[in-house]
């Protein structure tokens, strides 16, 4: 059997790591554009604890940059250790030129624990753009045609390409979903209205309540019910009953508009509209009626 091929990281990106370095914390910078947005403020007081007493147990990834080094995985155990009142700490510098330092910073953070929903979904879309060599409209574009090949509804022009190969490479190296998973499930979730993306971003609220929300279209009302599951920790079931409940229109049956579906249902089957006066009569009042609703 052939091993596989790392498309990911060909020969002309390799990493090559140097020793393991101690550098100052004001010499490390962020980079300008980072997958993960949200840390825990609990989760990282506790790391900080914990590096207190045992210290970075993991160096940083970082590469040379100017006169600094640019922080390529490890945000959190740089944020904890600045907590813990260290100055310098343990890195790795690796000689990455900027593509291959994205694809490495993405596939770390992608393969954390703690990494949300959304921000795992922002992530997968941006390494797909990035080995695609396309923007993310054309990844979900191609997603979407390898589904309908998938289902046999169009010509195979995709599946078996390099294009498929590169595909199941980034699903099989971030160990998350397939991409049939990520094309059905999580893609819907860029498409959330602000204040359901900000709060999960945030990791204040589970993406399948987040889903379940959206699903009323009254923005005061989903707002107001947004609220309430955060603050009360509402269940998925409990969530989806109130949906239920503001979703039931009540409406008070109008005598005036029995009457006239009783009129119109007689009219139809009566043998006035037979009798030539009658029809006449029926004929004025219907443009009067006409008349009357414009």
């Amino acid at each position: 059997m052939k091993k596989p091929v790392n498309l990911l990281f060909p020969k002309s990106h390799e990493v090559i790591p140097a020793n393991k370095n101690q550098i100052p914390i004001s010499e490390i910078k962020l980079p300008d554009s980072q997958p993960r947005r949200y840390f825990d403020q609990e989760k990282l007081e506790s790391l900080a604890k914990s590096i207190q007493e045992h210290g970075v147990l993991e160096p940083l990834l970082v590469r040379s940059s100017d006169d600094k080094h640019e922080l390529i995985a490890g945000e959190r155990r740089l944020r904890a250790s600045q907590i813990a009142g260290l100055e310098e700490v343990p890195v790795i510098i690796l000689d990455l030129d900027d593509s291959a330092a994205t694809k490495v910073r993405l596939i770390e953070n992608l393969q954390r624990e703690d990494l949300n929903p959304l921000e795992e979904t922002e992530g997968i879309l941006e390494l797909l753009s990035l080995q695609l060599k396309t923007d993310d409209s054309g990844v979900v574009k191609l997603l979407q045609r390898l589904e309908h090949e998938d289902k046999g509804r169009i010509a195979n022009n995709v599946t078996g390409s390099e294009k498929h190969k590169i595909i199941e490479e980034v699903f099989n190296s971030t160990g998350r979903m397939s991409w049939k998973s990520f094309l059905r499930n999580r893609l819907p979730l860029l498409n959330l209205p602000p204040e359901l993306l900000e709060t999960l971003r945030g990791g204040k609220i589970e993406y399948t309540k987040a889903k379940e929300i959206n699903k009323l279209k009254n923005e005061e009302a989903r707002k107001e019910l947004l609220e309430e599951a955060i603050s009360n920790n509402l269940s998925l079931n409990r969530i989806k009953d109130k949906i239920k409940e503001l979703s039931e229109v009540k409406e008070t049956p109008s005598p005036l508009k029995e009457q006239i579906k009783t009129t119109f249902r007689r009219l139809n089957t009566s043998k006035a509209l037979e009798d030539p006066k009658k029809k006449t009569k029926i004929e004025k009042l219907l443009l009067q009626l006409d008349k009357l609703l414009e």
